[in-house]
C-alpha cells in the first residue's frame, strides 16, 4: 500500500496474561488502523511490570509512528502504564490541578470524597495532554514528542471504545492526514477458508489494495483495503474479479446480513416463515427476529415439542407439520442425533420438502451459531431455486 505509517498496541494488565479477561480492545483497534492508513505491526501483551512495560515502549518508539496502550490507567500501584511513558521520555509526573478537580468532583456526584490513592489519576508529564473520560475515573493521555504518538486509553472496552472514537481518533486525523482508505467485504458460505484463499491467491500480491481472510460463524469474509484517489475504482475491481471465482458461495457483502437479505425477498412476495428447532434453541428465531421488520414474515416457532425429532425424514415431517399449524408458505427445522457434531436441516414449502445433513468439528463452541446460520444459508439456496430472490 502507498502508505508507510506504522503502529503498534499494548495490551496493559497481568489479568490479560491470566486469561481472565479477554483482550477485545485490541481486536477492536486492529481493525481501525487499517482504515486510517496504518499498518499494524505488532500486537503486545504485557503484565503490570515496569521493567518489561519500558522495554516494550522503548523498542516499539524505534519501529512505529503511534503506539496505542490500553489498560494500566487506574488508581492502584499496579497500574503502570503513566509511570513507564514518563520514564520512557525521561519526563517527571506532576499533579495537574484541574484534573485533580475532576476527580474530585466526579466523587463528590456520589457523596464520597475521593481516596488518596486515586490522585495519580491525575498526574501527567509535560508532553501529555489529557483525554477526558466521561465514563470512567482514568482520564487518557495524548503524547507527541520527537515526531513520534502515544496514546493511552483505558482498559474497560466501555471507556476505551469512546475515548477512541471522541478524543482520540480525531486527533489521529488531524496528525497523521491519510489518502483516501475503502474497504470491502466479500462474504462467503459453504466453502472452505483453505479453498477461498486458493482461489484468492493472486490478490495477496498486491499491495493497494490489499486482502485479509477471516473466518466468521455466518462462512469465510474476504476483506479488502485499497488506498488513494482510486481507491473505489480498485476495490470495484478486485470484487468484481474475485466474486467471479467465489460464485455461488457468495452471498453479501460489507454490513449484509444474511437474514436480512432473506427477509427482504419474503416480504416482497408476502411470504412467512414458521420454524422449528432443538439443536439451535431458539437461537435461529432470535437471529430473524433481531430485525423488527423481519417480524412482518415470521410467522412462529418451536423448541421443546421437537425433542422426538432424531433422523432427516423425522426433521422434513416436522417442517411440513410446522408449516401446516402456522400457515406458513415455509417450514424450516433444525435437529440433531448428535448435537456435537451432526445436524439436520429441511425446509418445506408448496413445491415439496428438502434436507440437508451438516457435519461440524465436534466441542467447537459456535456450532449452534453456525447451525443456525446454515439454515438460513439453506432457505437463501431454496428462495433462489424457486425464483423468490427477485
Amino acid at each position: 500500500m502507498e502508505n508507510t505509517l506504522k503502529a503498534e498496541l499494548l495490551s496493559v494488565g497481568t489479568e490479560l496474561l491470566r486469561g481472565e479477561i479477554t483482550d477485545t480492545n485490541a481486536t477492536f483497534l486492529a481493525s481501525q488502523l487499517p482504515l486510517l492508513g496504518f499498518e499494524l505491526l505488532r500486537i503486545t501483551t504485557a503484565g503490570d511490570s515496569l521493567p518489561e512495560l519500558g522495554q516494550i515502549l522503548q523498542q516499539a518508539m524505534q519501529r512505529t509512528d503511534i503506539i496505542i496502550t490500553t489498560g494500566g490507567l487506574g488508581p492502584t500501584q499496579d497500574d503502570l502504564t503513566r509511570e513507564a511513558v514518563a520514564a520512557l521520555l525521561q519526563e517527571k509526573l506532576t499533579v495537574d490541578p484541574q484534573l485533580e478537580n475532576g476527580l474530585r468532583s466526579f466523587f463528590a456526584r456520589f457523596g464520597r470524597e475521593m481516596p488518596p490513592h486515586n490522585i495519580k489519576q491525575a498526574m501527567l508529564i509535560p508532553s501529555a495532554v489529557a483525554l477526558p473520560n466521561p465514563r470512567g475515573t482514568a482520564p487518557g493521555w495524548w503524547v507527541e514528542k520527537s515526531g513520534k504518538v502515544i496514546a493511552l486509553l483505558p482498559g474497560p472496552p466501555r471507556e476505551m471504545t469512546f475515548m477512541w472514537q471522541n478524543e482520540v481518533l480525531p486527533r489521529i486525523r488531524q496528525r497523521f492526514p491519510v489518502k483516501t482508505i475503502l474497504t470491502r467485504t466479500i462474504k462467503t458460505f459453504l466453502i472452505q477458508e483453505a479453498k477461498v484463499a486458493e482461489l484468492a491467491q493472486p490478490f495477496f500480491k498486491s499491495d493497494n489494495p490489499t486482502l485479509g481472510i477471516y473466518a466468521k460463524p455466518d462462512g469465510i469474509q474476504v476483506r479488502f483495503v485499497a488506498a488513494g484517489d482510486k481507491a473505489a475504482q480498485l476495490l470495484d475491481e478486485a470484487e468484481k474479479k474475485l466474486t467471479e471465482k467465489l460464485s455461488p458461495y457468495v452471498w453479501g457483502k460489507d454490513n449484509d446480513k444474511l437474514e436480512n437479505i432473506i427477509g427482504q425477498w419474503l416480504r416482497q412476495r408476502q411470504a412467512t416463515l414458521a420454524t422449528g428447532e432443538i439443536f439451535t434453541g431458539g437461537l435461529l428465531a432470535t437471529i430473524i427476529t433481531a430485525t423488527p421488520e423481519n417480524e412482518k414474515f415470521y410467522g412462529g416457532g418451536e423448541v421443546s415439542e421437537l425433542t422426538k425429532i432424531n433422523s432427516a425424514p423425522d426433521c422434513e415431517a416436522a417442517a411440513q407439520s410446522l408449516r401446516r399449524k402456522y400457515k406458513s408458505d415455509f417450514g424450516l427445522c433444525i435437529s440433531s442425533i448428535n448435537p456435537a457434531s451432526e445436524v439436520f436441516i429441511a425446509i418445506d414449502d408448496d413445491h415439496g420438502v428438502k434436507s440437508w445433513r451438516q457435519q461440524y468439528q465436534p466441542g467447537r463452541p459456535d456450532n449452534r451459531e453456525r447451525a443456525a446460520t446454515a439454515a438460513l444459508f439453506r432457505l437463501r439456496e431454496r428462495l433462489i431455486e424457486l425464483n423468490l430472490n427477485k
